[in-house]
């Protein structure tokens, strides 16, 4: 369990914090006592690891498509009539290098985003064309409007998904977490369910921790 107060990961059925000192709350087993009120759990060890193997695999992943690209056209290039080296060799170099600053774009957003809060101020549905290839789907366009307390407006979407989009209302406080890019909600009493914070995965709201990626949610 975590302390109420200060967010301290405690022994189960403690009843004064070791940390703070605070008293706790009584809590039936596998719920939370409040469902209102942002969680300080987002201070657990658990969230900064989350979002350094996030980093971690993000890098490693573009760099085996980097080498993949660079191997496979130079090779087509010592094969080819069409086009030989160094033409091939220097697509490939091309479009690893995009590989690579794809990673170092997702990585620097996860640095550089920062916590704020806000509240909903609108929703809409619409309805959208994509061409793929050569023939045009339709789909639904899910999205929630946020105003940030300075002013800034951020839309949070979703693909023919109205889950998310039914779970923020409008007047809701959220907060968004650096790092993360998630919304958590102030107010969750009468939900069913809460999405991670870190992976996104939708948890039972009796759950205290993630059963995809073992971070806590947030409640």
């Amino acid at each position: 369990m975590y302390c109420q107060h200060c967010g301290a990961q405690l022994p189960e059925n403690i009843q004064f914090c070791n940390v703070c000192g605070n008293a706790q709350r009584s809590q039936a087993l596998g719920a939370p006592a409040s469902l209102g009120g942002f969680s300080t759990r987002i201070n657990d060890p658990a969230f900064a690891k989350y979002i350094k193997n996030s980093n971690r695999w993000s890098a490693l992943f573009a760099a085996i498509l980097a080498v993949a690209a660079v191997a496979g056209f130079y090779i087509y290039g010592e094969s080819s009539d069409e086009m030989g080296n160094p033409g091939a060799l220097l697509i490939g170099l091309a479009i690893g290098g995009m590989f690579l600053i794809i990673a170092l774009v997702q990585i620097l957003g996860r640095k550089r985003s920062r916590t704020w809060d806000g509240t909903v101020e609108d929703k809409k549905i619409k309805k959208k064309t994509v061409r793929d290839n050569v023939q045009y789907e339709d789909y639904l366009e899910y999205s929630v409007i946020v105003r940030s307390d300075q002013g800034k407006r951020h839309v949070l979407k979703w693909k023919d998904s109205d889950t998310l989009y039914n779970y923020y209302r409008v007047g809701d406080r959220v907060r968004h977490h650096a790092g993360l890019n998630s919304c958590e909600k102030y107010d969750k009493t009468g939900d069913t369910f809460i999405p991670c914070s870190a992976c996104g995965t939708l948890c039972d709201i009796s759950e205290d921790y993630c059963f995809r990626c073992k971070c806590p949610l947030l409640k």
